[in-house]
């Protein structure tokens, strides 16, 4: 089967044809769903030297190139495969067969093995070389390997480490200085469009933003700076979102705009309590299971507007905008 990090054949005719009636390689990777750095190396290693994209020789030309695996060393080699079996027949550590393999054959260079590839050959049945059984002879006694990494441990979610709420200050904690935001997507049909939500902390004032080129990290990143672009300077304090997929782009939206990002623990949503709250009541505009990208910015505006308008117990009965137009009016 077909590793996913590798292009189909379908893809590929896919590219043919986008790339035929004029897309842009942003446009390609966003209907492929794939990054655009995919696309770029795809037309840069396939494209023929005449300019056309062939895809049918493009897949052929990956297919060639792609690693094929090559014979294990203790498969292909017996003297070496009965030393190291011999050693594991004694419970020698594969370590200690790979040291007195170079004092027993000094200047024999195809007497050489690593520890690693001793394992394998015991773990690994299609590398083959060793008997099955000789596992049982290693000193953990396992027959199946270990993983080095700890399953327990979390993955790192993005390449960009994250900073999380926790480290977020206590003037931002209890809405004392406004310009502090949370954000968030709200989805439409099939995961195929949202629509981003901004709301301040301080004032629940809530701006929409629109997505047209999909919500991947890239297209979420561009759209939530010309967004916050909009802002005066002291507005633009900070942004809280949750880990989804398409913040993995938070560090060049911080230096874009000069606000960090702070994310949210997994399944915490009372985290960003604004932000939920806002999402619940756009659901009476954008009922689930609809198509989003029905709606266009100016919709997206006034549906912010009438939110915006709304009195707002926790504001005192004052309207997010009112407190908003009070913050944007130049001190006396």
């Amino acid at each position: 089967m077909l590793d996913p990090r590798f292009l189909t054949l379908v893809e590929r005719e896919q590219i043919a044809d986008l790339r035929a009636a004029g897309s842009t390689m942003r446009a390609v990777a966003t209907a492929l769903g794939r990054p655009g750095s995919t696309i770029s190396r795809e037309l840069a290693r396939n494209t023929d030297p005449d300019g056309t994209y062939r895809p049918y020789a493009a897949h052929r030309a990956a297919v060639a190139r792609r690693a094929r695996p090559k014979p294990a060393k203790l498969a292909i080699n017996q003297a070496l495969a009965d030393y190291v079996q011999v050693g594991l027949d004694l419970r020698w550590s594969p370590e200690q067969i790979c040291h007195a393999l170079r004092i027993d054959h000094p200047d024999e260079a195809e007497m050489r093995v690593c520890p690693e590839t001793i394992y394998q050959a015991i773990y690994v049945q299609a590398r083959g070389g060793l008997r099955r059984e000789v596992a049982t002879a290693l000193r953990t006694g396992r027959t199946r390997r270990k993983p080095h990494r700890d399953p327990a441990a979390r993955t790192p979610r993005f390449a960009d480490p994250m900073v999380m709420i926790s480290e977020r200050p206590a003037q931002i904690e209890d809405r004392a200085v406004p310009g502090h935001w949370e954000g968030d997507l709200i989805i439409g049909a099939d995961g195929a469009s949202a629509i981003g939500t901004l709301v301040e902390r301080a004032t629940r004032y809530v701006m929409l933003v629109h997505l047209p080129a999909g919500r991947t990290a890239e297209a979420v990143r561009d759209q939530l700076v010309a967004t916050v672009a909009t802002l005066p300077a002291h507005l633009r304090g900070s942004l809280t979102w949750d880990q989804g997929a398409e913040m993995a782009a938070h560090r060049s939206f911080t230096v874009a705009t000069d606000m960090p990002v702070y994310f949210c623990d997994p399944a915490s949503p009372w985290q960003r309590g604004s932000n939920e709250n806002t999402n619940g009541l756009l659901r009476q505009y954008f009922p689930k299971g609809t198509d989003l990208s029905l709606h266009g910015p100016a919709d997206l505006e006034h549906v912010a507007q009438q939110l915006n308008g709304r009195p707002r117990k926790t504001l005192g009965w004052e309207t997010p905008a009112q407190r908003l137009r009070a913050l944007l009016q130049p001190p006396h």
